[in-house]
C-alpha cells in the first residue's frame, strides 16, 4: 500500500506554507499527499492581508468523508484559526486515528502576522496537545503554549520542552531557530529524555514555510515507517530535508518578500 499522510491546515495562495508546502513535502519525500483545508488566507512572500476560516462543520465534514474512504498512515496539523475548528478536528481525531499526528501550532507567519485567536490558542492547549504524537513548536509558539516569557537563550529550551511534554503529547520537538547566533538548536523531549540537535544556521531569505515543511516531512517519515515513528531516528532525515530546502531556496526567485524554501532541491534538475 502507498504510504499516505494527511494535512489539514490552512492555504497559501504563494504557494510556500500551508497545504501548498506539505503536499510539495510529502512528494518530495515519496509520500502520497492528501489535504482538508481549514482557512483561506490572502497571502505572499510579503505577509498575509487577510484569513477566511473555513466552518468547523465543514472541515469535520471534509475529514470524515476523507477518512471514510481513504487510509491515513499519518496527519499533520497546520494552521487551524480558530477554536470551533480546533475542536471539531479534535473530536474527529479522537473518534478515529489517521496514523500518528504531528500538530504544528500556527500561531504566526514568518512575516510576523497573527493567524489564531486566543481562544484557538487555549483550545490548542487543552484538546490538541493530548491527541498529538509529536508536536513542534518554535519559540514564540511554545511560549503562548505555556503562558509564559519566550526563551532567549538555547540553554531555556530543554525546560520548555519537558513543560509542553507534561501537557499531554507524546513527543516535542522545540525549534530554536527564532533564537539566532551561528547555530540553530532544537530540542526534542520524550518520554525516554531530552536530546539537543544543533545545525549551522542558513543565510537565507528564503525562510517562507521552514515550519510548515519540517512537520510535513516528519509526517512523510512517519507515513513511510508504516505508522510507527522513532521520533528520535526521523528527527535528524527531516532536519537534512528542510537544510536542503532553505540552502536552495533563494535559487527559486520566488517573490519579492521572504521567498519559500525549494521543496523539491535534489530532485528538479539543477
Amino acid at each position: 500500500m502507498t504510504p499516505t499522510a494527511l494535512t489539514v491546515a490552512g492555504s497559501d495562495p504563494s504557494g510556500g506554507a500551508g497545504i501548498q508546502a506539505d503536499l510539495k513535502t510529502f512528494s518530495a519525500l515519496g509520500v502520497y499527499g492528501t489535504a482538508v483545508l481549514t482557512a483561506l488566507t490572502a497571502q505572499s512572500t510579503r505577509g498575509v492581508t487577510g484569513v477566511h476560516p473555513v466552518p468547523a462543520a465543514f472541515v469535520g465534514e471534509q475529514l470524515r468523508t476523507l477518512l471514510d474512504d481513504v487510509a491515513v498512515h499519518a496527519t499533520k496539523l497546520g494552521m487551524l484559526g480558530t477554536a470551533p475548528v480546533v475542536r471539531e478536528v479534535a473530536a474527529v481525531l479522537a473518534e478515529r486515528r489517521p496514523g500518528p499526528v504531528v500538530l504544528d501550532p500556527v500561531m504566526v507567519a514568518t512575516s510576523g502576522d497573527r493567524l489564531i485567536d486566543d481562544d484557538a490558542v487555549a483550545a490548542v492547549r487543552e484538546e490538541l496537545l493530548p491527541l498529538a504524537d509529536l508536536v513542534t513548536p518554535n519559540v514564540p509558539e511554545a511560549a503562548a503554549l505555556l503562558d509564559v516569557a519566550p526563551a532567549t537563550s538555547a540553554d531555556e529550551l530543554p525546560d520548555q520542552a519537558r513543560a509542553l511534554l507534561a501537557l499531554g503529547p507524546r513527543a516535542v520537538l522545540l525549534k530554536g531557530g527564532h533564537l539566532g547566533g551561528a547555530a540553530s538548536t532544537d530540542v526534542l523531549a520524550t518520554a525516554g529524555g531530552v536530546t539537543a540537535t544543533h545545525r549551522p544556521r542558513v543565510s537565507t531569505t528564503a525562510t517562507h514555510g521552514t515550519g510548515c515543511t519540517l512537520s510535513s516531512a516528519l509526517a512523510a517519515l512517519a507515513a513511510r515507517a508504516g505508522g510507527v515513528p522513532d521520533w528520535p531516528v526521523l528527527v535528524e532525515p527531516a532536519r537534512d530535508y528542510l537544510h536542503r530546502a532553505l540552502v536552495a531556496g533563494e535559487g527559486l526567485g520566488v517573490g519579492s518578500g521572504a521567498g519559500p524554501v525549494h521543496h523539491f532541491a535534489g530532485i528538479w534538475p539543477s
